[in-house]
């Protein structure tokens, strides 16, 4: 099941207005990782960021949280410029999950360790360990004894899981995933992907940074191709991996369930719909 794609007159929660971003940041002659890049984001997307390596995935994502900011223009959360908002405001309204969790992880216990983000934003002490169960339990982590578990002991799924809801606990509506499946195996893939989903069916906005194109083609409404800086395409999924041949151009190929329907002349998202129309046919 592919998500819904939003209302077009939802509000805007994150705006990228002429972004830049060069590399070394602030050196004359560095490297330009973001182009004049335009993007808006609105309440309850869930969009997949897709692009060849170095085409400055990770650097929007990272501006959209704060944790750069633009060369030139201007990136604004709800409304207001990131260079203006300061981190605790920033922690509240955007959660980042990283690549690989253990960049991220570094408490003793998983207690510790979702437990960090609240107390760090001055939430009453007695509030955290509802905090630390309610966000526990949005990842399906509810078994006993892990919130006294070593992180570290964990398998690499649910340290991602762990990481995830560290970020749940400071209760931001934008969560943004840099390539939330890196170094999971399928099942782990299809269970982070599916919390992702639920996530974005309680009410969160999702910005995801994903390689794998059969992801954004069944988990995001909406697909951004970035290529050498600029938004090379950005458009429903099924209308951008309707172009075979244009993201055969930017280094990127369509899934296979889509390029096996395109001979028929459709393009399928997921295995449920292919399954769906050949019932129908």
């Amino acid at each position: 099941m592919t998500a819904a794609f939003p209302d077009p007159v939802a509000r805007v929660v994150i705006e990228a207005r002429s972004v830049e971003f060069v590399y070394p940041s602030g050196v004359p002659g560095g490297r330009p990782a973001l182009d004049r890049v335009d993007l808006t984001v609105r309440q309850g997307e869930c969009i997949a960021i897709v692009g060849a390596n170095g085409s400055g995935k990770t650097t929007l994502a990272k501006l959209f949280k704060g944790l750069l900011v633009p060369t030139r223009g201007e990136v604004r959360i709800h409304g207001e410029d990131t260079r203006r908002m300061t981190a605790g405001r920033l922690a509240a309204a955007v959660g980042y999950v990283f690549q690989n969790p253990d960049h991220q992880i570094f408490a003793d216990t998983v207690f510790e360790e979702v437990a960090f983000g609240p107390r760090n934003l001055g939430v009453p002490s007695h509030d955290v360990p509802e905090r630390v169960r309610e966000a526990l339990e949005a990842v399906g982590l509810k078994r006993p004894g892990i919130a006294d578990a070593d992180p570290f002991s964990l398998t690499k799924g649910d340290r991602q899981r762990v990481a995830v809801a560290s970020v749940l606990a400071t209760r931001p509506a934008i969560l943004i995933f840099d390539e939330p499946t890196t170094a999971l195996d399928y099942r782990e893939i299809r269970g982070m992907m599916e919390l992702i989903r639920r996530l974005n069916q309680a009410g969160h906005t999702i910005v995801m940074i994903t390689h794998l194109m059969w992801v954004a083609a069944e988990y995001a409404a909406r697909c951004v191709v970035l290529q050498a800086g600029r938004v090379a395409t950005d458009d429903r999924t099924r209308a951008v991996f309707a172009q075979p041949d244009r993201l055969g151009s930017l280094g990127l190929r369509v899934p296979q369930i889509s390029r096996f329907t395109q001979h028929y002349g459709k393009t399928l998202l997921t295995l449920e719909e292919l399954e769906a129309c050949f019932r129908i046919a």
